[in-house]
């Protein structure tokens, strides 16, 4: 079933994929309200990509700045490895309550970072 730019399943939650194909058909922005927007959309589904803060950082960086508008190398490169995973993104399982749960955290000088995981066949899963 598809539900606000998600399929969701008993078991599964994923990202529509024909609503991410939509945007990533798209020329690279070109402005900032342009990048806003895509990044805004990403940030949309950020539970589906893995490290999606270190990814981004350089174009909330670019939306936030009160300089011209300008797509360096790392911009550049952080917008296509943020389109690449929004092509790949995960599936997120929907958790069992009444199985134990595994809180996983990363920190670093650059950011934070946490993801739950379950436990539901052989691996643990992101829920």
């Amino acid at each position: 079933m598809k539900e606000l730019g998600h399929v969701v399943s008993e078991q599964l939650l994923g990202r529509d994929k024909n609503k991410v194909a939509e945007v990533l058909i798209k020329s690279m922005p070109q402005t900032k309200k342009e990048m806003k927007s895509f990044s805004g959309f990403a940030g949309y589904y950020r539970k589906h990509i893995k490290d999606f803060g270190k990814i981004v950082k350089y174009l909330y960086k670019l939306c936030n700045q009160q300089k011209v508008y300008e797509m360096t190398e790392k911009r550049v490169k952080a917008y296509e490895e943020l389109k690449k995973s929004l092509k790949t993104a995960l599936f997120i399982s929907i958790p069992h309550l009444k199985l134990p749960f595994k809180l996983y955290i990363d920190a670093s000088g650059e950011g934070l970072g946490a993801g739950l995981h379950q436990t539901q066949t052989i691996n643990d899963k992101p829920v």
